[in-house]
C-alpha cells in the first residue's frame, strides 16, 4: 500500500497500468488498493499543483498567514473553534500549533482590504479568539516540496 501511495504522491496522474508495472502487482490488485485508500479516507483528493505566478486568473490573489491565540472550550478543547474557522471559504489551511500561538490559518483574498475585513469582522469576533497576528505572503519560493521559482542564473555561473 505504501509503495502505491508514494507513487501517487509523486504523480497522481499515473495510470493503474503504470503503477502495476512499477510495483509488479496486478492491475486488479492496484485498483483494489487505490479503492481501499480512497474509501478509508487516506486519499482525500487528486489535484493539480498550479504556479500562482503563472495563473492569470488568480495571480493577483493575496495570501495571508494568521496566527491566532484562542481560549479552548471545556470538553471540546481547540476542536470547536477550529471547526468554526475552517468552514469559512477564505480559509485554505488551518493548523493547531505549539509555541506562542494556538492556531495558524492560511487564507486567500482578492486584495489586502478583503483580508483585513475578514480578520476584523469574521475571525476576531469569534467567541474564544483572544488575539490575531496577520502576516502577508509576498512570494512563494517552495511549497509542499515543489519549487515555484525558475532558476534564472546564467549557465556560466554554474561552472565558476
Amino acid at each position: 500500500m505504501e509503495e502505491i501511495l508514494d507513487l501517487l504522491r509523486q504523480n497522481a496522474r499515473l495510470s493503474v497500468a503504470d503503477i502495476s508495472a512499477m510495483t509488479r502487482k496486478s492491475i486488479e490488485e492496484v485498483k483494489a488498493i487505490i479503492k481501499k485508500l480512497e474509501d478509508d479516507g487516506v486519499i482525500l483528493k487528486y489535484a493539480a499543483i498550479v504556479n500562482p505566478e503563472k495563473d492569470d486568473a488568480n495571480k493577483d490573489k493575496v495570501t495571508a498567514e494568521i496566527q491566532i491565540q484562542v481560549q479552548p472550550q471545556r470538553e471540546h478543547g481547540f476542536d470547536a473553534i477550529a471547526d468554526r474557522i475552517y468552514r469559512f471559504p477564505q480559509v485554505k489551511s488551518l493548523y493547531l500549533m505549539s509555541g506562542g500561538y494556538d492556531l495558524k490559518v492560511l487564507i486567500e483574498g482578492n486584495n489586502l482590504k478583503e483580508i483585513a475585513m475578514f480578520v476584523s469582522e469574521k475571525l476576531s469576533t469569534l467567541e474564544g479568539v483572544r488575539s490575531t497576528k496577520t502576516n502577508f505572503v509576498l512570494k512563494t519560493y517552495k511549497k509542499d516540496d515543489i519549487v515555484y521559482v525558475e532558476d534564472e542564473r546564467d549557465s556560466r555561473e554554474m561552472h565558476a
